[in-house]
């Protein structure tokens, strides 16, 4: 009997949120007592049926459940380690922001649709280092043919395209000026972002006009916004900082932009706390999801895989509100009941009575 790619997909992704270790074609198969052939479920890894365009589809209907005026759009990037994996376009060495130094890995980058109690991601790209090349040493290299920027404009136009959003949120890593201007003038929508300490703004038109700018530390004080211009924008943008301290006491600062100039500071910096939902995202699909837990080799196995990973989350997220409790409690439920299960197996294997 041919059983459609819809209903393995399906299988699949409960066996990752079900699964504690390793994510194989085996694995699976031996936990629906090979009704299903290892053979047919490498052969949906294998093939370009999950794809961003899937995520879209199996996740559009929730959305619309949820669509509002005041919910926010997320982008950000995040690096999984793959540290034992053969490079290939999809695996190889990127830089991590957040921990200075270069890792082997996957780098994906998620638009998140928050709303109402639910974080969905509505699309996902992956920096593919497509292109090999030589370095001035000879040294075989590779890079992408799309850089980051090029993947959370395209992230964006699809996202504002079907979706009603308030702001469009970021971290700094995106907070450049190319990417203000195609979200307020080429989508029409609004956005927050986290700006570096070493930008430098005008306080108003004629400074910009004649190129009198300062640093963002002068132009700001703490607790409050301004009204500024940066370089390579024609239209002002609001700014704002932020002192806090984490939980060593140890105190940042963070700037923010908008291109919304009505905001006060204490609305501007509640929206960015939305921001962190991205983080609770990433976080769920490499602990709960069997992200990373898949030994598959090839670009295609490997891509198939992440997607279905985030659809699992999806799924994840459904449950969450349906039970009230969060990914990594269903997660230790399950834990619990499997490994009852194992005890009782046990008991049967010892010809011991169950407790």
């Amino acid at each position: 009997m041919k059983i459609a790619n819809s209903l393995v997909l399906d299988l699949y992704t409960d066996y990752l949120i079900s699964s504690c270790g390793l994510a194989t074609a085996t694995g699976m198969s031996a936990v629906l007592d090979n009704q299903i052939s290892r053979d047919r479920i490498t052969r949906l890894l294998s093939s370009n049926y999950i794809t961003s365009r899937r995520l879209w589809s199996e996740v559009k209907p929730m959305c619309q459940e949820i669509e509002q005026d005041d919910a926010v759009l997320i982008i950000d990037d995040s690096i999984e380690a793959k540290p034992y994996t053969d490079c290939n376009e999809m695996i190889g060495w990127h830089f991590d922001h957040t921990e200075g130094r270069s890792v082997k890995g996957v780098n994906f980058i998620t638009a998140i649709y928050h709303s109402w109690q639910m974080s969905l991601p509505v699309g996902i790209s992956f920096i593919k280092k497509d292109i090999i090349y030589k370095d001035n040493n000879g040294k075989q290299k590779r890079k992408s043919s799309i850089s980051k920027q090029q993947h959370f404009r395209e992230l964006v136009r699809h996202s504002c395209e079907k979706l009603r959003s308030g702001y469009i949120l970021s971290d700094s890593w995106f907070g450049c000026a190319d990417n203000m201007k195609f979200i307020a003038e080429d989508c029409g929508s609004d956005f927050i972002m986290a700006l570096k300490e070493n930008r430098k703004v005008a306080l108003n038109k004629e400074n910009k006009l004649s190129g009198k700018y300062i640093s963002i530390k002068e132009a700001v004080s703490e607790g409050c916004v301004r009204s500024v211009y940066v370089e390579q924008l024609d239209f002002p943008i609001l700014i704002a900082k932020q002192v806090f301290k984490d939980g060593d006491g140890v105190t940042g600062t963070l700037y923010l932009a908008s291109s919304d100039l009505s905001l006060s500071y204490e609305q501007i910096t509640t929206i960015y706390q939305k921001r962190w939902k991205v983080e609770e995202y990433h976080k769920s699909i490499k602990s709960n999801a069997a992200f990373p837990k898949s030994p598959t080799k090839s670009v295609v196995t490997q891509q198939s895989h992440f997607i279905a990973s985030v659809l699992a989350y999806v799924k994840m997220e459904r449950l969450k509100v349906k039970v009230s409790a969060n990914h990594f409690a269903l997660k230790s439920l399950m834990a619990i009941n499997a490994t009852k299960a194992a005890w009782i197996t046990l008991q049967k294997l010892s010809n011991k009575p169950a407790a």
